[in-house]
């Protein structure tokens, strides 16, 4: 049974910082691309960070860019998502998430295993 969790969410002010952790079990981890995704109250999910299963290749939004490094350690089968220079905008819930099928694409179809999500709220 795959398990994907997330931690390292809470509370922090505009202009901080939080990293992201995400371990899944189950499932062979440096196979696949992983990805966060985000959906704040009231929207949509959508994507935020993903990389490849060899960590070669990286996706990052728009809105994140510059900001967000995502980053995986394969021998801990962890996938992280370091956070700088938070916005109030960046409030929402953050899921880990796995593409096992190897569709290649960053989005929430493209994923199949996901997590039950970490909050990540920015005070202004």
């Amino acid at each position: 049974q795959v398990q994907v969790v997330e931690s390292g969410g809470g509370l922090v002010q505009a202009g901080g910082s939080l990293r992201l952790s995400c371990t899944a079990s189950g499932l062979t981890f440096d196979r696949y691309t992983m990805g966060w995704f985000r959906q704040a109250p009231g929207k949509e999910r959508e994507g935020v960070s993903c990389i490849h299963w060899r960590g070669l290749i990286t996706y990052y939004s728009d809105t994140v860019k510059g900001r967000f490094t995502i980053s995986r350690d394969n021998a801990k089968n962890t996938l992280y998502l370091q956070m700088n220079n938070l916005k109030p905008e960046d409030t929402a819930m953050y899921y880990c998430a796995i593409d096992s099928l190897g569709s290649g694409s960053c989005t929430e179809r493209a994923m199949d295993y996901w997590g039950q999500g970490t909050q990540v709220t920015v005070s202004s």
